[in-house]
C-alpha cells in the first residue's frame, strides 16, 4: 500500500494535481473530536439527534503515523460536522493494510457490531488492491458486494473513489478508475472522485513516508470532503 500511495501521489503532482478524481484507502478505531484547531469557520450550534457515520476503510482513514485517534479522518470529520451544527458521530473502522477482499469479508461483521444503524456508510478501499496488482475485476466485485450489502440494509453511502497509477499501465488504468462512478451510480452512492487531492503536490502536508497526510493534510481533506458528506446524510 505504501508503495503505491507513494507512486499514486507522484503520478497526480506530475499531471498538475489530479483534481477530485480518485481516493486512497485505509482506518483504524473510533473518532472523537481533538485538541487540533477544527477544519471548519464559524461554529453553530449542535442541534437534533445524533447522527452516526460508519467509515469503513484502510490506514488513511486510520490515522497512520499522526499523534493519535483524534488526529485521524473520522474524528476531525465529526469535529467539522458539529461545527457545522449536526450532531455527528462518526465511527473509524478503519484497518490498515486491507484490501477490498479484506474489507468485504469483514464487512458485515461491521455493520452487524453497531450498536444501532448507522445513518450513512464512507466506503474506502483500493489502494492495497493496486500495491497487490488485484485485478481490477477482483475490486469492482469486492466493493459491488459492500455496496449491495449496504443497499439492501437500507443505508447510504459515500464512496471514496481511487486513481490507477501510470505505471500499471493504460489496460489496467482503463478497467480500474471507472469503477468507482459506475458503481456509485449503480448502487446510488455519492461519490468523492479523489480522496487525497488536497494534499497532492503539497509536500508539507504529507509526512515523511511521502504517503499518509499530517494532521494538517487530514484538516484539508476534511475541509474538502465535509460538504459531500452533508449532503450523503439523510434528511431527518
Amino acid at each position: 500500500m505504501y508503495r503505491v500511495v507513494t507512486t499514486l501521489l507522484l503520478a497526480c503532482s506530475a499531471v498538475a494535481g489530479c483534481s477530485r478524481s480518485a481516493p486512497l484507502p485505509e482506518a483504524a478505531q473510533s473518532g472523537s473530536p481533538s485538541s487540533t484547531s477544527a477544519p471548519a469557520g464559524d461554529a453553530q450550534p449542535v442541534m437534533g439527534p445524533e447522527r452516526r457515520i460508519l467509515a469503513v476503510g484502510d490506514s488513511l482513514l486510520a490515522g497512520y503515523g499522526l499523534a493519535g485517534a483524534g488526529q485521524a479522518y473520522p474524528a476531525r470529520l465529526e469535529t467539522a460536522l458539529r461545527a457545522r451544527g449536526i450532531n455527528a458521530k462518526v465511527i473509524n473502522a478503519g484497518v490498515s493494510g486491507d484490501t477490498s477482499s479484506a474489507g468485504a469479508e469483514r464487512f458485515g461483521f461491521v455493520l452487524k457490531s453497531q450498536p444501532a444503524p448507522p445513518d450513512l456508510l464512507i466506503i474506502e478501499f483500493g489502494g492495497n488492491d493496486i500495491l497487490r496488482a488485484v485485478p481490477p475485476e477482483e475490486t469492482r466485485a469486492n466493493l459491488d458486494r459492500m455496496l449491495g450489502d449496504a443497499r439492501a440494509a437500507g443505508l447510504p453511502v459515500l464512496l471514496m473513489g481511487m486513481l490507477a497509477p501510470p505505471n500499471l499501465g493504460k489496460d489496467f488504468k482503463a478497467k480500474f478508475e471507472p469503477i468507482y462512478p459506475e458503481l456509485a451510480k449503480k448502487h446510488g452512492a455519492r461519490l468523492v472522485p479523489f480522496f487525497l487531492a488536497p494534499v497532492i503536490g503539497k509536500p508539507d502536508l504529507v509526512q515523511p513516508d511521502h504517503i499518509h497526510p499530517t494532521a494538517q493534510g487530514v484538516d484539508e481533506i476534511v475541509a474538502a470532503t465535509v460538504g459531500d458528506v452533508e449532503k450523503a446524510l439523510p434528511k431527518q
